[in-house]
């Protein structure tokens, strides 16, 4: 962030009206300072070096290199790494859970509410998820209704998810089935910092990004 604490926001979208559109949005907001946009994927690496940002907000189809590509290579970069946020003007696109997978903190449709943007800026920024419980309900059962994981990437899964301590386990088809930090709390008969606890032990263990991916790595592993 800025030395005012401003949140530092990189566009990149190949629609110039788009970029311009959310421009005029998140420059309404006192808290919020876009520091550059750019066209395409491609660009992504310098514009995150040269300004910094501490979110992106990232098309997916571009022409030179989609979203998907450069957030994971956002995602692996060493140094300095923003969240990420997706845009999507289909909420069933399939590239949006891929790039969930890259390490995407979560996704917004284009035609969002501003507000509801602005929002979502402020909480990727703070290292909450993106995504509503219900939403991310949603998203899961989307992806369990494209077929389902391929058997090498069911095996994978199963691997990595055997990693889990059981309470880790628990909490994990918990973030898989959508629930808040408040429902599995409620659920498990935990407080609410030691659900957060063990959330980000699982993520930690697993070396995931974000509570989306660990949502899928479950879903994957018990499908």
């Amino acid at each position: 962030m800025t030395a005012g604490g401003r949140i530092r926001v990189l566009l990149v979208d190949d629609d110039a009206l788009v970029r311009t559109g959310l421009r005029l949005m998140l420059g309404g907001a006192p808290d919020l300072e876009v520091v550059g946009d750019t066209a395409d994927g491609v660009d992504v690496a310098d514009a995150v070096t040269r300004l910094r940002p501490d979110v992106v907000l990232m098309d997916v189809r571009m022409p030179l290199l989609d979203g998907i590509a450069a957030t994971r290579g956002i995602r692996s970069r060493a140094g300095h790494r923003p969240v990420v946020i997706v845009l999507t003007t289909f909420d069933a696109d399939a590239t949006v859970v891929e790039a969930l997978r890259a390490g995407a903190a979560g996704f917004l449709l284009k035609h969002t509410p501003p507000e509801r943007i602005v929002d979502a800026v402020r909480r990727a920024a703070a290292g909450e998820p993106v995504l509503s419980p219900s939403v991310a309900r949603t998203l899961i059962e989307r992806v369990a209704g494209g077929g389902g994981p391929t058997e090498d990437r069911r095996q994978q899964a199963r691997k990595r998810f055997a990693l889990l301590t059981e309470r880790e386990r628990e909490v994990a088809r918990a973030v898989a089935a959508g629930l808040s930090n408040a429902d599995i709390a409620a659920r498990l008969y935990l407080s609410v910092g030691t659900v957060k606890a063990y959330v980000s032990s699982a993520l930690a263990r697993l070396e995931l990004t974000n509570r989306i991916q660990l949502a899928l790595l479950t879903h994957d592993a018990e499908d």
